[in-house]
């Protein structure tokens, strides 16, 4: 069952500051590319505790995740040179107010592909959803993602056990 029983509109692909950095919405057509992607990375996603699921995904899990309409949220795939390296989501927690996550291939951090992916999904909620506030929530220890938020100009909200709350408010 998907969360919208009835087809939305494309999702229009959002090109970034990166030449041949691109996002596209991730579909049950990127299946196998996805379980790639995951299976590659397994241990970067779950080192934190983060992206369990994703860490034990299997084929048929892959599947029934991107066969699912994700609507009213937005699921994006990061490509570089149209291949898949990562993945940004957008989440309609109560518009105008989104959360966010994000995590990118081990082999492709620290070139700003990640920061650009999410620079330009975040545009893209202000300028289209009319978006003013994104929320992200990050793993204690994890000083990439926060470095991340900081580029974008993200500040700590608020601290939990396990993790920091971070906030962007939106210019439109």
């Amino acid at each position: 069952m998907t969360k919208s029983a009835t087809p939305r509109d494309r999702v229009p692909d959002l090109p970034t500051e990166l030449p041949d950095l691109v996002l596209r919405e991730l579909t049950a057509e990127d299946a196998d590319a996805y379980y790639a992607l995951l299976d590659r990375n397994r241990q970067h996603l779950s080192r934190l505790g983060d992206y369990q699921d994703e860490s034990r995904a299997t084929p048929a899990w892959v599947r029934a995740h991107l066969a699912d309409d994700p609507a009213p949220d937005l699921r994006y795939g990061i490509r570089l040179d149209d291949e898949l390296i990562g993945r940004v989501d957008l989440i309609a927690v109560d518009p105008p107010n989104y959360g966010t996550g994000y995590w990118i291939d081990e082999a492709h951090q620290g070139a700003g592909r990640a920061t650009a992916a999410c620079a330009a999904l975040y545009a893209h909620a202000a300028r289209e959803l009319a978006a003013t506030d994104i929320y992200a929530g990050v793993t204690h220890g994890n000083d990439r993602s926060v470095a991340l938020l900081g580029r974008l100009g993200f500040e700590r909200a608020a601290e939990f056990a396990d993790y920091t709350r971070f906030h962007l408010a939106l210019q439109r």
